[in-house]
């Protein structure tokens, strides 16, 4: 995916008004007024992109479609966030952003098509062989086979062969148009020893702490003040106090079913356990021990053949009757099985390794075999196998009878609370619940946020009930133990307190607005008497400030009651030792710092890292080069109408 890196560099901008002026050279035919509305998607894409403004024509622009969205950003949720799969929010959010990457990806394609980038057949074999799989795909420098190379892609990446060759084409079309795009970026020997210097300078401060905590305690203004405060924020306190409703009802809980709680009869019970039988399936297990020679995946082919030679003289020493567990606390690379003479003990179908997963649950028991997975070789007996078996109902009766009283219980509650619900519409709140033998209750005003302390989960209630009227029809809420029929009676409008009543909260808001002021003129204050005093001790003292000293802290050092000493005071490390900063605002108050002691690199240590603070500098404006590049060439393609987007359930699309 493409990275969305915010920084600044004046360098890359200007390199950047020469090439995206070239290659938007193209694009001055987008001009010609009246095409905008032309091509309009199709109710399945999410977006098309057109190289050319005549593309619309003929419907040749590139499509993204809305399952394609859909499916990566599921995909991509399930990995980062699983919590969030089933929220719509979260997923909706997901889409949009994998639709703009996806959107993006395919301007970028265009771009390089049109800047002469094409990718081979042969490029795309020298990516598979040097890639992340090549290890796997080219073991000892031949490939597997497309059998074998598509089982893997399958079961690595979830993709056929067709898919991962295409995205693998797009991603080496993409990097050679970074490349392309950032070659002319370069960064100077003095920029490369300063941003060492700055980033390894260290600085020791002494520091006086005005707390904004203390300082707020400060603001003691009069009952007159406050109360004239008030006043001139009268629209602030309107709705100050919230609307409150009082409300009627009667509950009920499983007990005061009719039938009771139901009891599932056997006949239920069987058929819940037919109906169910994936659920009680036990997997395969097969119990077997190795022996792990350890190998890279990205190895050389000298090591690999090494490792493999180990693993079949090991072989052949347990066929010629060698102690299996002998050999395997000798020769295992694996601590967690050698001391145990290599013993996995039973494992489910699918849990270890695909090749060493084959291997366990498909040869025979008791042969020998060598097996090649990400860890290297192994050398495998299998020991027994435990097929998938469907465990007797005896054996799950007890989680049958929960989940069927769990759901006959939900059921009844349903059913009950709308037979209740009707009768009161009929005869009344108070007549249904003594019909029933269920109390009746009248809560005191509550808000909407607020809680009934008679009910387990009162939020269900509450929800509704701010959602009707007096005078309303009963309706019915779950409690989180039952149901409760309800009716609200009286609704007190959300209004403004009296100044009385609200004198705390006014005070606290008052503080608030005081706060910043005052923390700014203490700290300018403190500052000052540091300076003449030429003393943070003084000064402090003068102030009723803390002090406190900080160990040596680079840029990126955490100092306690200020943080991160490049992000809040940067100013600190142009000081010379002994001088005495100004005012320095922080998150909890105000500091002012004297720098007491500073330690640079050695010339010896910039010379040791010179290269790869270079090479770091050099990804960092690259980096920011071609997100300028990607940026422009996105909003050239928005200008001129070449994306048109179609439109997501729940979304209302105008634009990426």
């Amino acid at each position: 995916m493409i990275r969305f890196l915010q920084t600044d560099s004046r360098f890359t901008k200007a390199l950047f008004i020469v090439v995206i002026a070239a290659a938007s050279v193209g694009m001055v035919v987008y001009l010609i007024p009246g095409l905008y509305s032309l091509g309009t998607p199709s109710s399945g894409t999410y977006a098309v992109i057109y190289p050319h403004w005549y593309s619309r024509f003929i419907s040749s622009g590139a499509t993204v479609s809305q399952q394609q969205v859909q499916v990566v950003a599921q995909q991509t949720l399930e990995t980062r966030s699983p919590e969030y799969a089933n929220n719509p929010i979260i997923v909706r959010y997901y889409e949009a952003q994998v639709g703009a990457q996806l959107v993006q990806q395919q301007v970028l394609l265009q771009v390089a098509g049109q800047l002469g980038i094409h990718v081979s057949n042969s490029d795309l074999r020298t990516y598979l062989h040097s890639g992340n799989l090549g290890a796997a795909l080219f073991p000892n420098g031949k490939f597997i086979g497309q059998q074998a190379y598509a089982d893997l892609i399958a079961s690595r990446l979830n993709m056929s062969v067709k898919q991962f060759e295409t995205e693998a084409r797009t991603q080496i079309a993409i990097n050679r148009l970074e490349a392309l795009i950032t070659a002319p970026v370069t960064v100077s020997d003095k920029t490369v020893r300063n941003a060492y210097l700055k980033q390894n300078t260290k600085i020791k401060i002494e520091y006086a702490v005005l707390s904004a905590q203390q300082l707020r305690s400060q603001i003691n203004p009069s009952d007159a003040v406050l109360e004239a405060y008030f006043k001139q924020n009268a629209a602030r306190y309107a709705t100050a106090i919230p609307e409150e409703r009082t409300i009627a009802y009667f509950a009920f809980t499983p007990n005061d079913l009719p039938g009771g709680i139901p009891q599932p009869t056997q006949q239920q019970i069987e058929q819940y356990y037919n109906d169910h039988k994936s659920q009680y399936m036990t997997p395969a297990e097969a119990e077997s021990r190795h022996i792990l020679i350890a190998v890279s995946a990205n190895a050389s082919p000298q090591a690999v053949a090494a490792a493999k030679a180990k693993a079949e003289m090991i072989l052949k020493k347990i066929q010629n009757g060698a102690s299996f567990a002998a050999m395997a606390r000798k020769y295992s690379d694996d601590p967690g099985s050698k001391d145990k003479g290599g013993q996995l003990g039973f494992v489910t179908k699918g849990t270890m390794v695909p090749t060493f997963d084959h291997a366990i649950f498909t040869q025979p028991i008791g042969k020998l075999t060598i097996v090649r997975s990400v860890y290297g070789f192994h050398v495998v007996q299998v020991e027994a196998r435990k097929p998938a078996q469907l465990q007797p109902i005896n054996q799950v009766l007890p989680e049958i009878q929960v989940a069927l009283i769990r759901n006959q219980t939900a059921a009844e509650e349903t059913k009950y609370a709308q037979e209740l619900t009707n009768q009161a519409d009929k005869e009344g709140l108070a007549k249904t619940a003594a019909a029933h033998h269920l109390q009746l209750v009248t809560t005191k005003p509550v808000a909407q946020q607020g809680m009934i302390s008679t009910l387990p989960d009162s939020a269900h209630l509450l929800a509704k009930a701010f959602a009707v009227k007096p005078g309303d029809p009963p309706q019915s809420a779950a409690t989180g133990e039952g149901y409760a029929i309800f009716q609200v009676t009286e609704i007190n409008p959300a209004h403004p307190p009296t100044f009385a009543e609200w004198k705390a909260n006014v005070l606290s808001d008052y503080r608030d607005g005081q706060l910043p002021t005052l923390i700014s003129n203490a700290t300018q204050e403190l500052a000052s008497k540091a300076q003449s005093m030429n003393s943070i001790a003084k000064a402090a003292k003068a102030m009723g400030a803390t002090v406190e000293t900080s160990g040596l802290v680079t840029e990126y050092g955490q100092v306690p009651n200020m943080g991160q000493v490049g992000q809040v005071a940067p100013q600190l490390f142009n000081l010379k030792v002994g001088n005495i900063s100004g005012p320095i605002a922080t998150q909890t108050g105000g500091i002012v710092a004297k720098v007491v002691d500073k330690q640079l690199p050695t010339p010896a240590e910039i010379a040791k890292n010179f290269d790869q603070t270079r090479e770091t500098l050099l990804q960092q404006r690259r980096n920011d080069a071609f997100n300028i590049f990607v940026s422009t060439m996105v909003q050239n393609y928005q200008r001129h109408g070449l994306i048109r987007l179609g439109k997501l359930p729940g979304q209302n699309n105008q634009g990426t």
